[in-house]
């Protein structure tokens, strides 16, 4: 053989180690993405029946027409777990019922226990959003869809509810001071990054 076909043997060997070298960076990158994901929608999962359980005890504090919309809030959330259906849409309705709730009523134990379920709830959603935007980021390179590196795995989903606020005033006075207000607002950078997609 000539100098010039093993220079071109040697530089082709080259580019396929490269490229089997990058296609297995990429795929386990992929892997602890979709392994993170998972993790990050179990702690967004424990976050909302943390919420569920701490809008439970407050309907049991409190009494009326409140009491009964939580209840329902709170059953509609687990329906909608159970069968599969608009979590999403059931988890609005909760934080609705929860955001008219009188707090000035509730006990300040049980008052702290709502307030750091709703804030766990915000971070949860939060990390769940940013590896789904990380793992969909990676997907969507065109090594990792010509060459199907994703296998089969599900493609993630954003998870988009309204977030409880704190400092904002809502119907009720807080029930001491230098406790929070919690109120509802929409997050629109999250909202902007699920439409990216």
């Amino acid at each position: 053989m000539s100098p010039e076909m093993w220079t071109l043997v040697v530089a082709v060997v080259l580019v396929l180690v490269w490229a089997t070298v990058l296609c297995f960076a990429r795929v386990r990158r992929l892997d602890r993405l979709h392994v993170r994901t998972d993790a990050a929608r179990a702690g967004l999962e424990a976050a909302l029946d943390r919420r569920a359980a701490a809008a439970l005890s407050a309907a049991e504090v409190t009494e009326g027409d409140g009491a009964d919309r939580l209840r329902a809030a709170v059953a509609a959330a687990h329906s909608a777990r159970a069968c599969a259906g608009d979590r999403e849409a059931a988890e609005n309705v909760l934080g609705r019922a929860l955001g008219t709730l009188d707090r000035s009523v509730l006990p300040p134990a049980l008052l702290a226990e709502l307030i750091d379920a709703e804030q766990l709830l915000i971070l949860a959603r939060r990390v769940h959003n940013d590896a789904v935007r990380d793992t969909l980021g990676l997907r969507s390179r065109r090594l990792v869809r010509w060459l199907h590196l994703a296998g089969t795995a599900p493609l993630p989903a954003y998870f988009e509810i309204a977030d409880p606020e704190t400092g904002v005033t809502t119907t009720a006075p807080p029930a001491g001071p230098g406790l929070p207000i919690v109120a509802l607002t929409y997050d629109r950078v999250s909202a902007d990054r699920r439409t990216e997609g």
